[in-house]
């Protein structure tokens, strides 16, 4: 029994090295597509019949080392809307789908990056990707070494104030979860990410 104890603490407590972490995200990913597979096709057949344009929007973002990526998400905002970061978009509102508001809220837009995930260009957890034109961002996580762990689903700042928080407490807590990182760490992070998700805390656009 005490053998048991200490080998599920050392499991818990690993700090998440490559392996382990990419095991879990190819399981987790796999289950989460299987239980998941109606209400995403639900999903895209309502994007496809409320708005112009494709179903998936894929952003240009940047990836572990900075290598860019493309990632996928429900188009939430019409064709033509700028490529910048939603809170600096003037009169936002206009720019989005009847049901991008609904979809962005309950973060479901987000739901296609389980091919990311799957593929390996994103984790379920770690700093969530930067857009390719936000340069502040980059900078700032290059030079904390945030840019050496693989973008998440969600995250550390993503549990801390989402939308709420300026780039440099962003890349504090990104910074932490560096420091912090293991495989108990991660699955406090997703499970803070579903009561956040249930609450729509946190979500400003």
């Amino acid at each position: 029994m005490l053998l048991n104890k200490s080998f599920l603490w050392v499991l818990l407590h690993l700090r998440g090295g490559p392996f382990l972490k990419r095991i879990f995200d190819l399981l987790l990913g796999l289950v989460a597509t299987i239980v998941l597979l109606f209400p995403l096709i639900f999903i895209a057949v309502s994007v496809r019949l409320t708005s112009r344009g494709p179903i998936l929007y894929w952003s240009q973002r940047v990836g572990r080392h900075n290598k860019m990526y493309a990632m996928p998400k429900f188009r939430s905002m019409k064709v033509g809307t700028p490529v910048v970061a939603t809170h600096l978009l003037e009169a936002h509102e206009k720019y989005v789908t009847p049901v991008g508001h609904f979809l962005r809220k309950t973060s479901l837009d987000e739901l296609p990056q389980l091919w990311s995930i799957l593929i390996g260009d994103m984790s379920f957890v770690g700093p969530r990707p930067a857009l390719f034109s936000q340069y502040d961002l980059i900078e700032l996580r290059t030079l904390r070494n945030v840019h050496t762990l693989t973008p998440g689903l969600t995250g550390w700042a993503q549990v801390n104030g989402r939308d709420d928080l300026p780039i440099t407490q962003k890349v504090d807590l990104d910074e932490e979860y560096l420091q912090r990182r293991s495989f108990l760490f991660d699955i406090q992070i997703l499970w803070m990410t579903f009561l956040k998700v249930l609450s729509q805390e946190g979500v400003s656009h």
